[in-house]
């Protein structure tokens, strides 16, 4: 079984995919609207969309798709009520992780030590996704 977190986008989801690989490493899978098979209804101005995205890292994953507001009304609404959250045991590429993917967005709590971690720190990416960066392990002495 895996539980894979999707992300909606509106025109950004391939260039937020290459974001994330260059951050994270892995492999993208991805076809546009374009590629879908005769008959879909979207219009053609969203051909170079992406209709499923697909990054695997390691054995975890994250899925993207560009939702034109006919299939999703409220897209262009802030993200709220999830988090796409990175875990790790090493606490200075918990910060790498932090500093890269919130550059260019709005962060929400710095990265620093808390009560339960040796490294947390969250932020809302440039693409509008929010995340959760944590350090596991053992607090420091």
């Amino acid at each position: 079984m895996k539980l894979v977190t999707a992300l909606s986008f509106q025109g950004q989801c391939r260039e937020a995919l290459e974001f994330y690989k260059s951050v994270l490493g892995g492999e993208i899978q991805a076809f546009a609207y374009a590629e879908a098979p005769p008959g879909m209804p979207v219009d053609a101005k969203y051909d170079d969309w992406l209709m499923h995205g697909w990054l695997q890292i390691g054995d975890q994953a994250i899925m993207g798709a560009d939702m034109p507001p006919e299939f999703a009304p409220n897209i262009d609404k802030p993200k709220n009520g999830f988090d796409v959250s990175f875990h790790t045991e090493d606490a200075e590429e918990a910060r790498r992780v932090f500093d890269a993917l919130s550059a260019g967005g709005t962060v929400g709590m710095a990265f620093g030590e808390t009560f339960w971690s040796p490294g947390f720190g969250t932020f809302t990416d440039r693409f509008g996704i929010p995340w959760m960066i944590n350090t596991t392990g053992a607090m420091p002495s």
